[in-house]
């Protein structure tokens, strides 16, 4: 079912209502240990909006009050996402806590009925069920961003393509 692409353009437009979720910690670390740079958000926004209307786009992370992180989610914001932020939580065994996957289902799932595209910018395996469930449900194409070797391969399955992360998606210094 899924297609690989470089040139997401190349996909059917015309009006589209799309819907994006950035997984922002999966992005960090996989595109971080993959390129040794970061994910370019501005990129990933402006492609999609080559190909339609972003009537949706939250980016999910973590608030450890750090002021580098906060200026990169006023960045985050100036682009139009809105930042759902959960408290880190370090535990007494040195183990960290900060899963935003209950949240991004939920969000997924209300807005899957209103829009054409579900785009998800996550390797995350675990979303692999839900983007196969709202396809079947609402019919909504579903692209997967994901860093290469990094992405699940039960996700890219799931997609109705899947775009890796590469080239101008990648935020060299």
């Amino acid at each position: 079912m899924t297609t690989t692409t470089s040139d997401p353009v190349a996909l059917p437009s015309g009006g589209r209502r799309i819907a994006l979720f950035a997984d922002v910690q999966n992005l960090y670390y996989t595109v971080r240990q993959v390129h040794g740079c970061h994910f370019n958000y501005a990129a990933l926004w402006a492609q999609l909006a080559k190909r339609g209307e972003i009537v949706v786009a939250f980016a999910y992370a973590i608030d450890r009050g750090d002021p580098k992180q906060q200026q990169f989610q006023r960045i985050l914001r100036q682009l139009g996402f809105e930042v759902k932020l959960k408290p880190y939580i370090q535990r007494s065994d040195g183990s960290a806590k900060g899963d935003w996957d209950v949240g991004i289902t939920i969000d997924v799932l209300e807005a899957a009925a209103d829009v054409d595209e579900v785009v998800l910018a996550s390797g995350d395996g675990d979303f692999d069920l839900l983007l196969q469930r709202i396809h079947q449900r609402h019919g909504v194409h579903t692209t997967v961003y994901g860093t290469p070797g990094l992405t699940a391969g039960s996700l890219i399955r799931a997609a109705t393509s899947y775009v890796p992360i590469e080239g101008e998606l990648l935020l060299r210094h």
